[in-house]
């Protein structure tokens, strides 16, 4: 089904993301994994989003957490309390494939780079992947790439294809001792 930009507004200006999150680990379906302690003491922000427009909306104001010492790796967002979704720290989104038969990923003009940090998440992740686990980009060219669990590291094998899954360059923001992390600018969407 394919929606229209004003079906796709109407939707998303009826869900009301009130409440952001910071995360260590992926938070998966349940918002786990979500920062605690400091003082001052963690906790989540309240935010707001403008009005959709062009199938989007968009942070109205930026939003500033106290963070203990830790590494945050998500945002995640919620309506009410209650969970409705997460973001990768400082990530952007790509569009790809899977290539099996050449052991590579294609996402075209990605503009990677060797050693940078993304997570595959949502739907079914390349088997043998983790969703949410971080790895790293290796054999970087200008389509394509393959995926490490370690900086530098031999390319896994990747066997089986994604299904409606989400690929994403992550920051791993660590704080040696109390601090404050913004989220100064995000959005979401609706993919159809």
């Amino acid at each position: 089904m394919s929606l229209t930009v004003t079906a796709k507004n109407t939707m998303l200006n009826a869900l009301s993301i009130d409440t952001c999150s910071l995360h260590t680990a992926f938070p998966g379906l349940t918002g786990a994994n979500e920062v605690s302690g400091g003082s001052p003491a963690y906790a989540r922000v309240s935010v707001s989003f403008a009005a959709a427009a062009g199938g989007s909306r968009a942070l109205s104001a930026a939003a500033t957490f106290n963070v203990p010492a830790t590494t945050v790796r998500w945002f995640g967002f919620w309506s009410s309390g209650v969970w409705v979704g997460y973001a990768a720290n400082g990530g952007a989104q790509l569009l790809y494939v899977v290539d099996t038969v050449n052991n590579n990923v294609r996402s075209p003009a990605h503009g990677l780079a060797n050693g940078q940090k993304i997570v595959f998440f949502n739907g079914t992740v390349p088997a043998p992947l983790t969703e949410g686990q971080v790895y790293f980009v290796v054999s970087t060219a200008t389509d394509t790439f393959q995926v490490s669990a370690t900086l530098g590291g031999a390319a896994i094998v990747l066997t089986g294809q994604p299904s409606n899954s989400s690929l994403a360059t992550i920051v791993e923001d660590v704080y040696a001792a109390q601090g404050s992390h913004t989220l100064s600018a995000d959005s979401y969407g609706l993919i159809f």
